[in-house]
């Protein structure tokens, strides 16, 4: 008796492995243990690897002296600086690559697909072929017609194409006068604060308004004459203390104001417009997933093309558009590293190109480029996913 298995016990034992709760959470620690193990191979082999060719680990490497120039930089800089000082410039040129580079996709990308479906048939075609060209070629091919084709095919300093007599376009760059900021001018720049600040509230309790009573205020005129009526109060105040270094051709090039590098032009533009292809192909898609009823409703409401475009079916194909709008403005952040085709000094080119050549620290240097780039994807879908929210549609 004492040898025959109790009633329900082969039975409990058959339902706790086929439990699929219990067989879910076997599953995830077999997986969690095979991670871990890999994880320690890795490094483990990796530490042998590294004390067998004598390189030291660690970060330590940050604080030594970097020993070489880089041609753009945001802050302060010299071939004395550290690597650490090298990475951050290195970072605030890729930021300012993406930041540029999706302004100007955003704003292409949206004419580009109301064009799209626009009942002008030269516009129409226009936007099609822009569409089926830019977004078909490879984006590094694009940036190099750019830098070679188009930069570096204009002439040099002496022959350059003056703009007003204040702007300089060569193969050397852009050149423009730069701001001297003097006493007082603190003020100015607190004073322009003000005034876009004093514009985002006007607008929200304009449209609180409008939804209350239905008036709209004219915000363009008077967003206008505050953004500029107030800073111009703040520099006739002050004595305007701002002026401006202005470009002039010394020698063999340009001195004075600001220098915007071709590579810079290249990358950003290259990116912008080919980005802005994929964004105009969202905004179609957006556009005609409303209704048509929408339209014909704003039509009888005696709103015209424009208006009906603006208020009534940009804003409701937004739902649709900014979903897809994200991914594009994460691969824009991404496709630029490859500047290093042209040598723009971005994240890629200074730190996980020059820096690793010379510390041989690859480990960690990959590790912090991996970390930064995973760090602007998720700081840009956090930003577009709130506002995701904001424009959803609420159901009632």
């Amino acid at each position: 008796m004492s040898d025959m298995a109790m009633p329900g016990e082969g039975q409990s034992k058959t339902l706790f492995i086929n439990d699929p709760k219990v067989r879910s959470i076997g599953l995830q620690v077999i997986a969690l243990i095979v991670v871990v193990v890999l994880g320690w191979m890795f490094i483990d082999n990796a530490r042998e690897n590294l004390a067998d060719q004598k390189i030291a680990t660690g970060f330590g490497f940050l604080e030594n002296t970097a020993g070489f120039g880089i041609n753009q930089t945001l802050i302060p800089y010299t071939e004395t600086s550290t690597y650490g000082r090298a990475f951050v410039v290195g970072l605030l040129n890729t930021i300012l690559v993406a930041v540029v580079g999706i302004f100007l996709a955003t704003i292409i990308g949206f004419m580009v697909g109301v064009g799209r479906l626009s009942k002008n048939f030269v516009v129409r075609a226009l936007s099609t072929v822009y569409v089926e060209i830019l977004r078909n070629l490879p984006p590094l091919f694009q940036i190099l017609f750019w830098y070679l084709a188009v930069l570096s095919a204009l002439p040099g300093p002496r022959q350059s194409i003056s703009v007003f007599g204040e702007f300089f376009l060569s193969n050397r760059g852009i050149f423009a006068p730069r701001p001297v900021f003097g006493e007082g001018s603190g003020l100015v720049v607190w004073a322009t604060g003000a005034a876009i600040l004093a514009v985002v509230l006007i607008n929200y309790w304009s449209r609180a308004r409008q939804e209350e009573t239905g008036q709209r205020m004219p915000m363009l005129r008077i967003g206008l004459a505050i953004l500029i009526g107030l800073p111009l109060v703040a520099l006739i105040v002050t004595g305007f203390p701002i002026s401006f270094d202005h470009p002039e051709l010394k020698g063999f090039n340009f001195a004075g104001g600001i220098r915007i590098i071709p590579e810079f032009v290249a990358l950003t533009v290259a990116l912008a417009t080919y980005t802005a292809a994929f964004i105009a192909e969202n905004v179609r898609a957006g556009i005609q997933a409303v209704s048509h009823g929408q339209t014909e409703a704003a039509h009888s409401l005696g709103l015209r093309n424009g208006q009906t475009l603006r208020l009534v079916v940009i804003p409701q194909a937004m739902r649709v558009i900014i979903p897809p709008l994200t991914s594009q403005y994460l691969n824009l952040t991404k496709n630029s590293s490859l500047a290093v085709g042209i040598g723009y000094p971005d994240l890629v080119a200074v730190f996980a190109g020059t820096a690793l050549n010379q510390t041989g620290q690859a480990i960690e240097i990959i590790a912090i480029t991996m970390g930064v780039y995973l760090l602007l994807s998720i700081i840009t879908s956090i930003i577009m996913n709130a506002y995701n929210k904001r424009v959803a549609l609420v159901e009632r």
